[in-house]
């Protein structure tokens, strides 16, 4: 009987939460993409927080768009540069989604520096260090061949670094790494 009661008041917590009131009373429904997937529609801050409905955000970049490499490379330095972590993110999320099962965890070790930046800039501390960390190793085989011009042992000294020094929130901007070498841009 516990366990169904328990199963029930999950239950009754979800159905509230995507029933919770929107504006003049209306039940809100879950967001869902156009293929009908849960995608949450809320705008977000350049650090990829979530906002209130209605408030003025920051472009999402699109899910799913296969790049060549050197384009992933340059839109994430770009996002980087602009103090947006979470959206370079994104971008190489989809190259590590889209890229050959040999470059996955190179991939996944980018996009986890990146995520690692957003926690530093948002002040979590430990979610940055631990993400860092992650993402630096998951460079770490890749340091002999650095693929794509990509600056592995800079990355991963960088991440070292800055997992380091974290005592609070830090500008992204300020603290974005160089994806490949200097002489690769």
């Amino acid at each position: 009987m516990e366990a169904a009661d328990g199963g029930a008041r999950n239950g009754a917590a979800s159905a509230a939460r995507d029933a919770a009131p929107r504006g003049a009373g209306a039940p809100r429904r879950r967001d869902r993409d156009d293929e009908g997937r849960a995608r949450n529609a809320r705008p977000r801050d350049g650090l990829g927080r979530p906002l209130p409905y209605g408030s003025p955000g920051v472009a999402r970049q699109p899910e799913g768009v296969v790049r060549e490499p050197a384009e992933s490379l340059a839109e994430a330095q770009r996002l980087l540069d602009d103090g947006m972590p979470f959206h370079a993110h994104e971008v190489l999320e989809d190259a590590w989604k889209s890229g050959p099962p040999e470059e996955r965890e190179l991939w996944r070790g980018l996009a986890q520096l990146a995520v690692g930046l957003t926690h530093a800039a948002r002040g979590n501390v430990t979610g940055a260090g631990s993400l860092l960390t992650r993402g630096a190793a998951a460079l770490g085989p890749y340091a002999d061949s650095a693929p794509y011009g990509i600056d592995v042992a800079g990355l991963v000294r960088w991440a070292g670094d800055l997992a380091g020094s974290l005592r609070g929130p830090v500008p992204a901007a300020a603290h974005a790494p160089r994806l490949r070498a200097a002489a690769e841009h």
